[in-house]
């Protein structure tokens, strides 16, 4: 009898888990996805209504705020949730305060992970964002060896966006500041 009564304990704990696991990959793919689109809003001609925008920087910014205490299982969702985090609170206008150690914490911990990861998609993109934080060469460099093997006739949508977010980091590392 105790058996049964500590199986099911046991199986609603992992599936507790296993949910909870199911539920932060979800909400760290949202993250990155909502991030980009902040990015890029506007950039292809539409129109910039400020109540999206507005609903926008506020859900990615809540989202990631949720997020930043969490950590990967693997080095691979390591990765992709500071890859979220950096496109999210580049993208985002809200600040409270602590942004800039949030930025710093989260480029701490892709350091961490960033030797670790396979030469991959994914690993460009982290070198890529954290390239935008710092604008360190070597990261930019790794990134370009990194592309160099892709075969440039089977490019995904993915790879291209990153190609051209690399190419625009490098051509204005100061978007915020008048260089005269």
């Amino acid at each position: 009898v105790t058996l049964l009564w500590v199986l099911p304990k046991k199986s609603n704990l992992f599936l507790k888990h296993y949910n909870s696991q199911i539920i932060i990959h979800k909400l760290m793919d949202s993250l990155f996805s909502l991030a980009h689109r902040l990015l890029t809003y506007g950039l292809d001609g539409s129109p910039i209504y400020v109540d999206e925008f507005t609903r926008l920087n506020r859900e990615v910014y809540e989202q990631a705020l949720e997020l930043y205490g969490t950590r990967g299982k693997t080095v691979e969702s390591e990765a992709e949730l500071c890859l979220g985090l950096l496109a999210a609170f580049a993208a985002t206008i809200y600040d409270n305060g602590h942004k800039q150690k949030y930025i710093q914490q989260v480029l701490d911990r892709s350091w961490e992970v960033l030797p670790k990861l396979s030469e991959s998609l994914l690993k460009v993109q982290l070198l890529v964002y954290c390239y935008s934080e710092v604008y360190d060469e070597e990261l930019a460099r790794q990134a370009h060896d990194i592309i160099d093997t892709w075969n440039k006739a089977e490019l995904t949508l993915e790879q291209v966006d990153i190609i051209e977010e690399l190419k625009s980091f490098e051509e204005n590392q100061y978007p915020y500041e008048v260089i005269e």
